[in-house]
């Protein structure tokens, strides 16, 4: 069974997945409001940034794992039309809101509720693989890591968005906003203060850009590099299967 960190906070492995599932069921409503809030839209041209990092501009199978409302699907989609993206996530109540979202902009995705743990594809069988602000609440990230590594065709990528160690000189301006006016958004707009206080929290315990890379490299990825947006709020993670 063994323990895990909910944020800060020390559970056991199976009570994360039950906890962070109810947290996005709670704000699956309200992400995308709440998002551009507290990044001061700033999320729109990091994803935008992330994609422009697709080597291929023409992968013929895409997974948006953890895809969450599905901004990097209508972005994938619209930048590879002729491509098949699958926006997944394990979470049903996100996945239900980023496919009708993408419904209402006339994108038809295949959905697919999965676990990035255990990814229900074949060996080799993807071209492309991406996870933005997702793998930070993977109980296991190696894991998942080397499920994407498994199911991804030689010359296949990951491409890996998240949260990341800022700059020193940010930092405490930073630290202020992340836990005091974050989980108040989530307060007065999802109604759900100690979810985005988790988020933030999940953030801290995620590993820095160094040691993410040195994770990527365990897992089989080779050519894997990153780039700092914002400081370093964010970094864009790329590996290629060879």
């Amino acid at each position: 069974m063994g323990e895990t960190h909910f944020g800060f906070e020390k559970v056991q492995t199976e009570e994360k997945a039950k906890r962070v599932e109810q947290v996005f069921a709670d704000i699956a409503k309200n992400y995308d409001l709440i998002n551009d809030l507290a990044s001061l839209g700033l999320h729109r041209y990091w994803k935008r940034r992330a994609i422009a990092g697709v080597s291929s501009s023409r992968p013929h199978r895409v997974v948006d794992l953890a895809g969450g409302t599905g901004d990097l699907t209508r972005l994938m989609m619209t930048q590879s039309p002729e491509s098949l993206v699958i926006l997944s996530d394990i979470n049903q109540a996100m996945l239900m809101a980023g496919g009708e979202k993408l419904h209402r902009e006339n994108l038809h995705p295949p959905l697919l509720q999965c676990d990035a743990e255990s990814l229900p594809f074949e060996d080799a069988s993807v071209d492309l693989i991406m996870i933005g602000f997702g793998l930070r609440n993977v109980t296991h990230k190696l894991r998942a890591l080397k499920e994407m590594r498994r199911v991804l065709r030689r010359q296949g990528q990951v491409l890996v968005l998240e949260f990341s160690r800022v700059a020193a000189a940010l930092k405490p301006f930073y630290e202020v906003y992340s836990f005091h006016v974050l989980p108040l958004l989530g307060k007065w707009l999802a109604g759900n203060e100690a979810g985005y206080r988790y988020l933030v929290e999940s953030i801290r315990m995620h590993p820095d850009q160094a040691t993410l890379a040195a994770m990527m490299r365990e897992a089989g990825f080779a050519r894997v590099s990153y780039t700092n947006l914002t400081a370093g709020i964010v970094a864009i993670h790329t590996g290629f299967v060879e």
